[in-house]
């Protein structure tokens, strides 16, 4: 363009935004972690460069380290500050006052101006705003920049054509030049944008904006020097505009011409050239007089030139894995917006669970805790799959069945990682050898063996689950987590009804009566008895002699469901509790009698849930540690820590040995003789039966 007085009018190259994948991923990130709902302004930082060769466009990167807080500038690159509009619907997005946005920026950057405080950090004459929406079901983000900017109140037009430097500079001084460019860029902590350029008769200095009035304009010739990233011989690049303004308002009445030198340094084949920078001689009038913050403009034209936003779908290009991690913990860290702002995820994610049983409760349970975003889950089972188990078991499927059936539990850790590959789930193939299953002298170093084994997952996990089909077969288990100290969640399935439970977290109490209760509503979780604690006979061979439906777990088929979701439920609530699986028990089941002793941010952390579907009703009774419990007892841990197999090996053989071992034997024949208790079937009791 020219103007009336035939000099032309001086244009600016418009900077380009290029975000790489590694910010949508931290901001999908920050918006579930950190973000939620708030939809404040946050500040973020990108960079430019001058030394791109011809032909680039110029653009401001904005990467993955934009969020941190202490600024990560590549070297040789200059910061720009950046502020971060992210809204929560895409109707917002699109309702958003773009003039009230830009021009707040522009403000902040007029004051700056005014104030002098660019002269103690230029950066701040390079800002950008960043309007986003990010849709984290689809991943895709909606974005808009804008680069602010301060409109001078007349064109500023250029006195003669942009010159290049050689023409004005000889080599040797664009060889000072460029050591003296160094040497200041070496006393900042990371690279400045603008600066001066003094140029005497013997000497070329390059120096910081604030010590412009300690050169006579009489004695040496000053250039207002920027980094420019622009790539063409006749234009500046944006960094320009608002420097212009500053130049304007400071020193416009003191100089009657400005120049400018567009410095930039590009790097080809190990040599360095900056003989395509160029210098501009401006005609700027004062804007002293201003009393009122410029226009602002700078808002960012998409694809099709047009003011408006852009899109990225990143659905198809990131890291299928990656993208199922995410939106598997989404529905969870949604949670912590509104509902949960305390729900510590993390604690539950680094739970290593080891499910003993693979069968109903096992599939359910195991989708239950990936549900809950737990990473680390192993299965036992020493089954195959049968025809009548895909219908039940929501792991496999009739193909599994064939050829005499796959491995129970490899089958259902192939499974959850089909179903999402993130997870760390281990199939193991193991018997648990049971009281009253003698051990025969044949079988003693397989039988050894197993025990062994199941002792070193018990001791590599955090938490149990019992979902074994018989009650022995939970008695070795229960010993071991006893022993160090698990949290153990055990689900037990009838006909129409079904407990779930968890054990109390210590060996057992000597003297129950002496036990002092924090509230006559609850017990402590170090004395809440285990699955055995209400038996007064020990667990012996329940699968003797019984008929068909007597050795199948035959109960309602919505049963396994409701038990493995409250077992999962239960293992969470207990984590989620300050006190862990040491949390009060709460036995009120009423609202009124919550307090912050019993609940935690999910609510009460019950010892037992019994449910009665034929009536759609549930119990939460709670039970004190038995100190003749045949599992969970001082006595029985002590045993089995001094002992170990040898005393397993009694108790495999003989179930009286743990009867005669706590003292239930005489208990039984005291309580027989005060005639108190008359029973006639020590085999029938059971703790779905005893109270």
């Amino acid at each position: 363009e020219v103007n009336p007085l035939n000099r032309k009018i001086l244009t600016f190259i418009n900077l380009n935004s290029f975000l790489d994948a590694g910010f949508w991923h931290k901001l999908s990130e920050n918006k579930l972690n950190v973000y939620g709902l708030d939809e404040t302004p946050k500040f973020i930082n990108g960079f430019y460069y001058n030394g791109d060769p011809a032909g680039l466009p110029c653009r401001l990167n904005v990467e993955y380290s934009a969020f941190d807080k202490v600024p990560q500038v590549p070297s040789r690159c200059f910061r720009s500050h950046g502020v971060l509009h992210n809204m929560n619907t895409i109707d917002k997005f699109k309702e958003c006052d773009h003039k009230e946005l830009l021009e707040n920026v522009g403000k902040k950057v007029w004051e700056d101006i005014v104030s002098k405080k660019i002269e103690e950090d230029p950066s701040l004459l390079s800002r950008f705003l960043l309007l986003t929406f990010a849709d984290l079901k689809k991943y895709i983000y909606y974005y808009w920049f804008a680069f602010p900017c301060l409109c001078m109140p007349e064109d500023v037009t250029m006195v003669t054509d942009p010159v290049k430097l050689p023409d004005r500079l000889n080599s040797q001084q664009i060889s000072e030049l460029i050591a003296e460019y160094d040497k200041f860029q070496s006393t900042s902590t990371e690279f400045v944008g603008y600066f001066i350029i003094v140029q005497t008769k013997d000497s070329v200095v390059v120096d910081h904006l604030k010590n412009v009035e300690s050169y006579s304009k009489d004695t040496c010739k000053i250039f207002f020097g920027f980094a420019d990233p622009c790539t063409l011989d006749s234009n500046p690049g944006w960094p320009l505009r608002n420097y212009l303004l500053y130049i304007s308002y400071h020193w416009g009445d003191k100089f009657k011409n400005a120049e400018i030198l567009c410095f930039r340094d590009r790097s080809k084949d190990g040599v360095r050239d900056v003989s395509h920078s160029i210098i501009l001689t401006l005609n700027i009038s004062s804007t002293k007089t201003l009393t009122e913050c410029p226009k602002s403009v700078g808002w960012e034209k998409n694809e099709r030139q047009k003011l408006g936003p852009r899109v990225v779908n990143l659905s198809s290009s990131m890291d299928p894995v990656r993208l199922s991690e995410s939106a598997v913990d989404l529905n969870l860290k949604l949670m912590r917006w509104r509902l949960l702002p305390e729900l510590d995820l993390e604690k539950v994610a680094g739970t290593k669970c080891l499910l003993l049983g693979a069968g109903t409760l096992g599939c359910n349970v195991a989708r239950c805790l990936m549900g809950w975003g737990v990473r680390h889950i192993t299965l036992v089972d020493n089954g195959r799959i049968s025809y009548s188990n895909p219908v039940r078991q929501s792991l496999f499927q009739f193909e599994d069945c064939l050829n005499g059936g796959k491995p129970k539990a490899e089958a259902a850790a192939e499974a959850l990682k089909k179903i999402f590959p993130g997870v760390k789930a281990t199939g193991i193939s193991l018997s648990i050898p049971m009281p009253g299953h003698s051990v025969s002298d044949g079988s003693l170093e397989v039988t050894k063996n197993e025990v062994k084994q199941l002792d070193e997952l018990v001791q590599s996990h955090d938490a149990l689950f019992l979902l074994l089909d018989t009650r022995e077969s939970r008695w070795l288990p229960t010993v071991m987590a006893a022993a160090y100290q698990k949290i153990v969640i055990c689900a037990a399935l009838g006909f129409d009804t079904f407990l779930v439970m968890r054990h109390g977290f210590h060996t057992g109490v000597d003297n129950p009566e002496k036990i002092a209760f924090s509230s006559t509503m609850s017990i402590p979780g170090d004395q809440l008895g285990c699955y055995f604690c209400n038996d007064v006979v020990a667990p012996g061979n329940s699968t003797r002699d019984r008929t068909l439906d007597q050795q199948c777990t035959v109960s309602r088929p919505g049963m396994s469901y409701l038990a493995s979701a409250l077992a999962g439920e239960l293992l969470v609530s207990v984590i989620q509790h300050p006190l862990g699986p040491k949390a009060p028990a709460d036995t009120s089941a009423k609202d009124e009698h919550l307090s912050q002793e019993l609940s935690c941010n999910l609510g009460i952390v019950p010892h037992q849930i019994r449910c009665f579907l034929s009536r759609f009703h549930q119990l939460l009774p709670a039970s004190m540690a038995f100190d003749k419990c045949t599992a969970c007892s001082k006595t029985v841990i002590d045993a089995y820590k001094k002992d170990g197999f040898d005393f397993l090996l009694k108790a495999f053989n003989d179930p009286a040995y743990l009867e005669n071992l706590t003292g239930l034997t005489q208990m039984h024949q005291e309580t027989l003789d005060a005639e108190v208790w008359d029973y006639s079937d020590d085999e029938e009791c059971s703790s779905m039966e005893i109270t």
